[in-house]
């Protein structure tokens, strides 16, 4: 499993503390230094059967700054995942990659009910 994160993010803090506490192994990933590629967003989009919006982070300042909220309806969904690839700093975190599930953001009943 795959924990996608930006270790400054409080969300990301505590998400990773969940998944300590609860004995489940992970490969982490700093999602600023390695961001996620155009194809690998692809990818995870494709499998997650999440709205392409839920992978955007939305209260980011670079989302904000950039003025994302009103342009995103007018981008196609190939044009917003090149945006993702862009910068990790617009990409929703954490995110937890598996072989059979995608999760994006730090919701725990939701991670407790899929992860455990």
């Amino acid at each position: 499993m795959l924990f996608i994160e930006y270790p400054k993010c409080t969300t990301c803090q505590k998400a990773r503390k969940w998944l300590d506490e609860n004995g489940i192994k992970y490969e982490s990933r700093h999602i600023k230094e390695d961001n996620p590629t155009y194809d690998e967003l692809t990818e995870w989009y494709n499998r997650s059967g999440l709205p392409l919006k839920r992978f955007f982070n939305t209260s980011g300042m670079l989302y904000k700054s950039m003025g994302l909220k009103d342009k995103l309806d007018t981008m196609s969904e190939e044009e917003q995942l090149k945006l993702l690839a862009t910068d990790g700093m617009l990409v929703k975190r954490p995110l937890i990659i598996s072989d059979n599930m995608i999760l994006t953001g730090f919701r725990q009943k939701e991670w407790e009910e899929k992860l455990k």
